[in-house]
């Protein structure tokens, strides 16, 4: 990460130098002018700050001597040294993987997000080199591991899963460097055309499949209502006859029409409405 210099020990080594040649002017005194003049070369050297979320590691004389900040801290010049400033905030890795093979021989592309933060930066610092790097190839190594166990249709379907599954994987392998995984987000899965193309038409044929049992089951109930319907009209034929009265009526009371109807049809009709009893009206 860059860092801005630090202007506290800059802007304090300017007053010691102004100090230091105010001295040598007016008071004519080396000595002190030499004291000032060291100081102030010193100070930055010496005084070092860290932000709110950083903490540094100080190595004195190679050993390791212990974690600062934030804020100001002091170190001996030439015998500490400042090993590495460790960022404690949540970072984020984007990782990809291409045409990597699922458990059922499917290549994928995938694309996923790593949350991860430091919770022990004297652990990163001292155990490796570069820290974010190996998470990053962690990371990578772990999806295409989590893919390669993973059937295509759980990845497709149950992300979650799989998020939860991936960031396991990734933060066994980081916790000895005192990086903790905070979540893993699969982003997308992308799909060979070819293979798109196969589970368009797999899909199409299973709501045809479906639409068809759909058909089928919906005529068995039908076949079923007019069979006991027919057992119906077979037991009392005037009740077939008074439902071919009535669709006459419902066809004919809107368009005055006159019907063609065989003469016995219309005897069978007529043997009904005299045996019908009479209404109020009539």
């Amino acid at each position: 990460m860059n860092r801005a210099p630090n202007p506290i020990p800059i802007l304090l080594a300017a007053l010691l130098l102004a100090a230091a040649a105010g001295c040598f002017l007016v008071l004519h005194q080396l000595a002190l002018t030499a004291v000032l003049v060291l100081a102030a070369i010193l100070l930055p050297l010496a005084l070092r700050i860290t932000r709110e979320w950083e903490r540094a590691v100080v190595l004195r004389a190679g050993k390791l001597q212990g974690m600062r900040g934030p804020g100001l801290f002091w170190i001996i010049p030439v015998v500490d040294s400042v090993a590495g400033v460790v960022d404690l905030r949540i970072q984020t890795i984007s990782i990809t993987t291409e045409k990597t093979l699922t458990r059922d021989t499917s290549p994928v592309d995938v694309d996923a997000i790593v949350f991860w933060k430091v919770h022990d930066a004297l652990l990163a610092i001292t155990a490796l080199r570069d820290y974010a790097t190996a998470v990053s190839l962690v990371a990578q190594t772990s999806l295409r591991e989590v893919i390669g166990a993973s059937d295509l249709g759980v990845l497709l379907e149950d992300r979650r899963r799989i998020d939860e599954w991936l960031r396991e994987a990734i933060a066994a392998k980081t916790v000895a460097w005192g990086v903790t995984v905070q979540a893993v987000e699969i982003r997308d899965v992308t799909l060979p055309a070819s293979l798109q193309d196969a589970m368009s038409r797999q899909a199409q044929a299973e709501r045809e499949k479906s639409a068809r049992v759909t058909l089928a089951s919906a005529e068995r109930l039908m076949a079923i209502e007019l069979e006991q319907a027919a057992a119906t009209y077979d037991r009392c034929p005037t009740a077939l006859q008074i439902l071919q009265i009535n669709r006459v009526f419902e066809m004919n009371k809107d368009r005055g029409a006159t019907i063609l109807m065989p003469t016995t049809m219309a005897d069978a009709m007529g043997r009904v409405l005299k045996s019908a009893p009479p209404t109020q009206d009539g």
